[in-house]
């Protein structure tokens, strides 16, 4: 089963008041094993952005005043989450600014049936506890010293991670297969779907170990 881990950085918090996104980042996990496919961009979000945010992630209007603007990423955006889950952390607030996005060019909303809110799943475990992204990773000792700012494709990182404690899956179970150059060097027993050998101990092994084992006896008991 495949997944998207999915994180924005925002000009601010509300979306009424005309905010837009600024980062976006996507993160593959198959049967939850991180996979090489990322998807992540910088946004020029076409308006300044407010100081609050800015002190949140960094991200400059000079920054973000040549980078590409949502319309040109959208396709690709969505072909890349298409038909999978989106694992998120606070989903109203991302999906929000998301859907207004495609709002804006006349593009589908998200719809969230899709959407796995690791926020929600954190409060029903952890009720009246820390339920942010820090706290979470304090909570599971997960190493966030790289979280300096508020970046998107790093709290995806996180929250991958978080994700996979969160739903008690700490070690992902792995299909081992053995490999075709294995498999040339053992013969299979035909009636099991494994392989091993069987090494017998010769008649003088076993005399030496009986030998052993009545010296110990003797030793410990007379």
């Amino acid at each position: 089963m495949k997944q998207i881990v999915l994180d924005t950085e925002t000009t601010g918090l509300s979306v009424k008041e005309g905010h837009r996104i600024v980062e976006i980042a996507c993160i593959e996990l198959e049967n939850l094993v991180k996979t090489e496919n990322v998807f992540h961009n910088y946004l020029n979000p076409e308006r300044k952005v407010s100081e609050k945010a800015l002190d949140v992630h960094g991200y400059s209007d000079e920054f973000l005043s040549d980078k590409k603007k949502f319309k040109d990423i959208a396709d690709d955006f969505l072909k890349f989450i298409e038909g999978k889950e989106l694992i998120i952390h606070n989903a109203d607030f991302d999906i929000a600014h998301i859907n207004n996005e495609l709002s804006i060019i006349g593009k589908k909303k998200i719809d969230k049936e899709y959407i796995i809110d690791t926020l929600e799943i954190a409060r029903n475990k952890f009720p009246g506890a820390g339920l942010s992204l820090d706290a979470l990773c304090k909570r599971f000792r997960i190493d966030n010293s790289r979280r300096i700012k508020h970046t998107a494709i790093i709290d995806c990182e996180l929250l991958s991670k978080v994700y996979i404690n969160l739903i008690d899956q700490k070690e992902p179970t792995l299909d081992f297969k053995p490999s075709i150059s294995l498999e040339s060097n053992f013969k299979k027993d035909s009636k099991h779907d494994y392989c091993k050998r069987i090494i017998s101990a010769s008649p003088q092994e076993i005399n030496l170990h009986k030998n052993f084992l009545e010296k110990k006896l003797k030793k410990n008991y007379f």
